[in-house]
């Protein structure tokens, strides 16, 4: 089961600017290996909270979240973390969902990073009520297959990429085509010979 939230600028029917989060470590596994490249990951720093992500638009980053969207999913990490909910002045770390790194070793529902760079801390002073009671009341209790929203996502990519790649062909083919027809006009090839011999 996964738990659905809707920050500020979520509109109905979009997949963007959604929350969402693992029910327990077992579930967060799934979301670590089903997660779309504009995902942004969110967790309580050193302390044991849940695996919060944020949905981005296609072609934003993690520098176009608006500080509406950051204060609800900081608030939400926060306030679902036993320690961290509990104390003030604790320190929440987001991420890209492709710079989180999951080796055999690790322990369920434990991640690492591919790249420290790509990491922000931002710090959380103390728990905002209004925040996480008007995220409550939009929690939705799902069951997707995220295997399957994976694969639909990734068919949607490769048929984009393979449309470019056909109308780059198509722009080639015309270009040359053009570059024959002028070169064809530039030459002696198409004016009309005499026959002496006739």
């Amino acid at each position: 089961m996964v738990l659905y939230f809707h920050p500020i600028g979520y509109g109905p029917g979009k997949d963007d600017n959604l929350i969402y989060v693992g029910k327990d470590k077992h579930e967060n596994e799934d979301l670590i290996k089903y997660g779309l490249p504009q995902d942004i990951w969110f967790h309580v720093s050193d302390l044991s909270s849940v695996h919060v992500y944020l949905r981005l638009p296609q072609g934003q980053t993690m520098n176009d979240i608006s500080p509406e969207n950051l204060d609800d999913c900081i608030q939400l990490v926060k306030a679902n973390s036993i320690t961290g909910n509990k104390t003030n002045n604790i320190d929440v770390v987001y991420t890209p969902w492709s710079n989180l790194k999951k080796t055999a070793c690790m322990e369920v529902g434990q991640v690492g990073f591919h790249s420290n760079k790509l990491v922000k801390k931002v710090r959380v002073e103390k728990r905002i009520n209004d925040i996480v009671n008007r995220l409550n009341k939009t929690k939705q209790e799902l069951y997707p297959d995220l295997a399957a929203e994976r694969e639909h996502y990734d068919r949607g990519i490769r048929a984009v990429r393979k449309a470019e790649v056909q109308d780059t062909r198509k722009a080639e083919k015309a270009a040359k085509d053009e570059e024959q027809r002028q070169a064809d006009l530039r030459s002696y090839k198409n004016v009309m010979t005499v026959c002496l011999g006739c």
